[in-house]
């Protein structure tokens, strides 16, 4: 049975062709959704962030080597696969809007306790049961919009919901510059967490005015499934579940290496001073920010599966270039930021929609809460990887392992479907 929404439901303008036409297309609730999701992946990301670029105090604050120091990412990774799964579930059990509101408050929580730790182990704790939240947040708001979006807009609006992410970051590398600027780095890191608490205010706006999808909404209500660990792995869905959570490793293996060392390679390897560090950053969460919005139009024009293969080989690519700057040419280091930003971000724009695509509704929130962030779980492994044969390779060294990752991701493509133009059924 087609779930094609109507346009008069939702305000659809399938003939707009403008820039801005996947926004229109969406209507008064689905433009409220989109801001809600946005906001939510947005503050997710700047959560996220205020490890890594603490990562250089905390170390020295607690007297931690690389190894233990990348164990601080691995943890909130692995465990934000049990919390995205979970979260997939009570999507397709409670609805989208509750499940979304549940995540934001989760991460903002333990994101705030991890500034009171008062030694490793215990901000090892908080830092994993933060990613109950983050792992959940994403593809619950990505389901949410996407049940919204018409098949023709999907991976630029789902595309424009993931350059959330860059905004995130760009606003997590202002605070940090500032707060290290200004405070000492034993305290600077513990501010930095602090910060953590600003998505409460989102809450309040999501409760507020943010509704799921209608007839999407009806569907799940109606359907004799609900989502389970078990029901992603039932025969038809077997194969799709098992590729998309390969490409998902292979991403997000590669992603998270560069997003959790690049910091500090910056200041160890390039001996960039905060504020430099600040500088380079921009590059690369600019090229991140443009390269969000250009994949998700890519998606829409070229197809799910020839955006992520284009761009993981682009990824792959920039990893060794930027890598293999010779010591000195940090100009160079500088300029290279930005496309490696862009590649690195355009491969996801297309994965909100590509794994919402993958799934009925009674079961999209499991399968891509499941496949996105059990990937993320197992690529997490990659950056604890990085931390113990930096000690012998060079921070610098071990980040070809990013490279890695993505060849991983194009090899998983060859199991998948391709699902653009796809109507959720």
């Amino acid at each position: 049975m087609s779930t094609t929404q109507a346009p008069e439901v939702h305000g659809r303008q399938p003939d707009d062709t403008g820039a801005f036409g996947w926004l229109r297309a969406l209507g008064p609730r689905g433009r409220r959704a989109f801001g809600g999701a946005f906001g939510g992946y947005a503050l997710d990301s700047y959560d996220y962030f205020t490890l890594p670029l603490s990562m250089v105090a905390i170390s020295a604050y607690f007297s931690l080597d690389n190894g233990q120091t990348g164990l601080l990412t691995t943890v909130t990774l692995v465990v934000s696969a049990i919390g995205g799964a979970l979260a997939g579930i009570l999507a397709d059990r409670i609805g989208r809007v509750k499940a979304l509101m549940i995540t934001v408050i989760t991460y903002a929580v333990f994101t705030v306790l991890c500034g009171f730790a008062p030694n490793y182990e215990t901000l090892l704790v908080f830092r994993a049961l933060q990613g109950l939240g983050f792992g959940g947040e994403w593809a619950v708001g990505a389901i949410l919009v996407a049940e919204y979006a018409s098949a023709k807009h999907r991976g630029r609006t789902l595309g424009a919901v993931q350059s959330a992410w860059a905004a995130g970051w760009a606003l997590a590398v202002v605070v940090y510059t500032l707060v290290f600027h200004f405070l000492d780095p034993d305290t600077a890191w513990r501010v930095m967490f602090w910060t953590g608490a600003l998505p409460a205010l989102l809450v309040v706006y999501v409760r507020r005015n943010v509704s799921d999808a209608p007839h999407a909404e009806e569907l799940r209500r109606t359907s004799a499934e609900r989502g389970s660990f078990t029901a992603v792995f039932r025969k038809d869905l077997l194969r799709v579940t098992l590729f998309a959570t390969l490409l998902s490793t292979g991403v997000q293996g590669g992603y998270y290496t560069l997003a959790t060392w690049v910091p500090t390679y910056l200041k160890t390897e390039r001996g960039l001073t905060v504020v430099g560090t600040g500088g380079y950053l921009a590059f690369l969460i600019s090229g991140a920010f443009i390269g969000y919005l250009t994949g998700g139009y890519l998606t829409d024009r070229i197809g799910r599966k020839n955006n992520i293969a284009l761009f993981a080989a682009l990824s792959a690519a920039g990893i060794l270039a930027y890598t293999s700057i010779p010591s000195g040419a940090n100009g160079l280091l500088l300029v290279l930021g930005f496309p490696l930003g862009f590649c690195m971000s355009a491969i996801f724009s297309g994965f909100g929609s590509y794994l919402s695509e993958l799934y009925p509704a009674a079961v999209r929130g499991t399968g891509q809460g499941f496949t996105y962030n059990s990937g993320r779980a197992v690529g997490a492994f990659l950056p604890t990887l990085v931390g113990f044969l930096s000690d012998s390779w060079g921070v610098g060294g071990a980040l070809v392992l990013g490279a890695a990752g993505y060849g991983l991701a194009a090899l998983a493509l060859v199991g998948l479907p391709e699902t653009r133009g796809k109507e959720l059924m």
